[in-house]
């Protein structure tokens, strides 16, 4: 990535109350959820919000643009990966089933995706995409983007310059925030 980097700040959504590979299924928030979002906030500002079209994402995002008036915009390239054929199974389940294939795709996501699962390629390009657009805005004001701990672990790779297969060594706990250095493509690139 060439040009000016931005901070942008990316907050992932709180506890669901469900405890598998969840991807594109639209929880909503739990209780405890909310309260760690809540929590995770407090005392931070940003003059625009960016959110997942997912309910765990975006109904948090909705209520803090309301509370702090700012804009919000939703944006259907910031929702996690689909898992394909694991989406919604328990990690637990999986391992004792599938140990093989779960121990592949943790090792290299980009060979081993899960049965069915979502190209990581395309993944990778429309988050990239997502962020490209959020840091022309970040270079002006301080931006939110409310998304998921896949997401979060894939665009941390890409700016840190890191292996995706380090994905699943970095701790993206539920409503935690994540600062990130994004340096969008300059303008003469895209020319």
């Amino acid at each position: 990535m060439i040009g000016r980097h931005t901070g942008i700040d990316l907050l992932r959504h709180g506890d669901t109350g469900q405890r598998s590979y969840r991807g594109q299924l639209d929880d909503a928030l739990s209780p405890l959820g909310w309260s760690q979002l809540r929590a995770a906030i407090f005392g931070r500002s940003w003059d625009a919000i960016v959110t997942s079209p997912l309910r765990r994402c975006a109904e948090f995002a909705q209520d803090l643009a309301r509370a702090r008036r700012v804009p919000m915009r939703v944006d259907a390239r910031l929702a996690e990966y689909h898992f394909g054929d694991w989406q919604g199974v328990p990690i637990e389940t999986l391992a004792q089933e599938q140990g093989d294939a779960l121990a592949r795709f943790w090792a290299d996501p980009v060979a081993h995706p899960p049965p069915g699962g979502e190209p990581f390629a395309a993944f990778r390009d429309r988050l990239c995409a997502a962020l490209n657009e959020v840091a022309e805005a970040a270079e002006t004001q301080r931006v939110l983007v409310v998304t998921h701990g896949g997401a979060i672990r894939l665009l941390r790779c890409e700016a840190e310059a890191r292996d995706f297969g380090e994905m699943a060594n970095i701790d993206v706990p539920h409503a935690s925030l994540h600062v990130l250095p994004w340096a969008p493509p300059s303008k003469q690139d895209q020319a």
